[in-house]
């Protein structure tokens, strides 16, 4: 039987889309384990919403800085060039449009490309954070999560029931079985995790999916 995608694997494929350059932001959950995987001959930079632009690795526990850390409280590391700021100078940046991609993490995508990713009504809530100024904002949105929901329930819909966090916003799903684009119709297959097969993946969507001509299986 076909095996979903380790959180570390499903980081890799995602890092593949991060290019030189780029100025990126990272949500909490899985999408922090991209920063893992970028390639060290990329020119890359990431962004934290709490003031901090060139964030690296997380640390080996001997070089933990307990004043380093990112949006999500996690302590991290920096590269060289990073900068400090206000976290409303991080929101001017985020609103400006300066953020060429953002990765999160969500509950909810639909054929539309519309996300719910913060919160389910009747549960206690931090708040938001700076997910919908990153999904109204960044160049270029990608979601990472896993395809099923804990009930068994596929998080790839034909319209989200959850409160949304942005409206036809996502260009990108890298899911724990396979790779999406958002299209007219809805989602477009463009990979498969290895062991699974079209037929597979179109079980596990609820929304209207098609499979695209050059359709492939995932290379991680």
């Amino acid at each position: 039987m076909a095996q979903p995608l380790s959180r570390e694997a499903l980081a890799q494929r995602i890092a593949r889309e991060v290019n030189d350059g780029f100025c990126v932001n990272l949500g909490i959950g899985i999408p922090t384990l991209v920063a893992n995987y970028i390639s060290p001959q990329k020119n890359v930079m990431l962004q934290s919403e709490n003031g901090l632009l060139g964030m690296g690795p997380f640390p080996r526990k001997e070089n933990v800085d307990p004043d380093l850390i990112n949006a999500g409280k996690q302590t991290i590391t920096t590269v060289l060039g990073a900068s400090f700021f206000s976290s409303a100078d991080s929101f001017a940046m985020i609103r400006g449009g300066h953020v060429d991609l953002t990765v999160l993490g969500a509950m909810q995508v639909d054929e539309t490309g519309s996300i719910a990713n913060w919160m389910i009504p009747g549960k206690l809530v931090k708040g938001m954070g700076g997910a919908m100024d990153l999904v109204a904002s960044a160049k270029r949105v990608i979601v990472a999560m896993q395809q099923l929901d804990n009930k068994g329930q596929s998080k790839l819909v034909k319209a989200c029931t959850l409160p949304l966090t942005g409206k036809k916003c996502v260009h990108m799903i890298v899911t724990d079985m396979a790779v999406f684009d958002i299209g007219p119709e809805g989602f477009i297959l463009k990979e498969w995790a290895p062991g699974f097969t079209a037929d597979d993946i179109k079980k596990a969507t609820a929304g209207h999916m098609t499979v695209a001509s050059d359709a492939r299986e995932m290379v991680i």
